[in-house]
């Protein structure tokens, strides 16, 4: 356990708790933007409107490329302290830094006020239905007042200058505790002494985020992948879309009225677990789509998963065949999440 925790602390990995309250790692890039012309920086990488962000408020984002394709995701947060806090995926990390750095160097030499510091700090993520109930006694802040998306800085079990958002990637209610590398050890250990606190590995993450029906990067949205087609358009801020001010709006935005060629769907089967790369076939057995990600879900005790499938194959409740190991199996089209979610928004 130690080991796993030196690597949290290390590398910057996210130690996540999930349902009732499990952790594991995961890899993630922390980035700070600042000046007065940060929001010109974000939206013109980004979809989302980051103007509209309340103090300390965060939204789920998209980079995009001017084809209109899935760069990466990312979260941003307009933090009340003067900029912008972007977490994004490590493993985009080169490409995603490469396209902030372009961007701010082309702001800069235009005269504007823009600046990018990468943060030196660990990602740590409690995640699960006692999730705050675990971080409130570390923390004087009172967690029922930080609901789902919003974030702030506070000390946590002793250590100074941690933000804590309350956001996850499991479908469950918890946080995301950004801290100084120097404490992620004695935070980590602190957290794992609660016994409502296990470590879990990728098969819990990956279940979790599956039956919640979120997207993992490189699996079922890449740069070939729009935000419509991906499911995503949610994404899309309602003011970048009239102003097509975003990259790739061209391609994207008139998606949103017309038709695609797919889409990205969920689907349910009661045979052997459906994986990535699986093909999808019509009734007729002709194949449609592929399975992008897939595995037995803990919560419904059936198989889930998600694909890309023509849309006149994307209506609920339709009929599919998918073959698993060389032999078709019965699969439905299925509203997503397939479990519903959890998160605190104070209503």
């Amino acid at each position: 356990m130690q080991r796993v925790v030196s690597v949290v602390a290390h590398l910057g990995f996210r130690l996540q708790a999930l349902p009732p309250a499990l952790c594991r790692p995961l890899s993630c890039a922390q980035t700070k933007i600042f000046g007065s012309d940060r929001v010109k920086l974000m939206e013109s990488l980004v979809v989302g409107d980051i103007a509209e962000l309340r103090p300390n408020q965060g939204t789920l984002s998209l980079f995009t490329n001017e084809a209109g394709g899935i760069l990466d995701d990312l979260i941003v947060t307009n933090t009340s302290e003067g900029h912008l806090y972007v977490v994004s995926n490590a493993g985009c990390w080169e490409k995603d830094l490469a396209l902030m750095q372009d961007k701010v160097r082309e702001l800069q030499n235009q005269g504007r006020d823009v600046g990018l510091e990468v943060l030196d700090n660990a990602l740590l993520a409690l995640q699960g239905p006692t999730a705050a109930q675990v971080l409130q006694a570390s923390v004087a802040d009172d967690l029922k007042k930080l609901p789902f998306m919003t974030s702030a800085v506070m000390e946590v079990f002793g250590v100074s200058g941690c933000r804590v958002t309350r956001c996850g990637y499991t479908g469950e209610d918890g946080v995301e505790i950004s801290v100084p590398a120097a404490g992620a050890v004695h935070l980590a250990t602190a957290l794992l002494k609660n016994p409502e606190v296990k470590l879990a590995g990728l098969a819990a993450r990956d279940s979790l985020r599956l039956e919640a029906g979120l997207c993992l990067y490189g699996n079922d949205i890449d740069e070939h992948t729009t935000p419509v087609e991906g499911s995503l358009s949610w994404t899309l801020g309602k003011r970048r879309q009239a102003a097509m001010d975003f990259p790739g709006a061209k391609v994207i935005v008139p998606q949103l009225k017309g038709k695609v060629q797919r889409r990205r769907v969920g689907l349910m089967c009661e045979g052997a677990p459906m994986r990535a790369h699986s093909p999808i076939l019509n009734m007729e057995g002709t194949k449609i789509g592929t399975v992008t990600s897939g595995c037995p879900s803990p919560s419904l005790k059936k198989n889930v998963a998600m694909g890309y499938v023509p849309c006149e194959y994307s209506r609920p409740g339709t009929m599919l065949l998918v073959e698993v190991r060389r032999k078709q199996q019965m699969a439905v089209v299925s509203k997503m999440p397939f479990v519903p979610t959890n998160y605190y928004t104070l209503k």
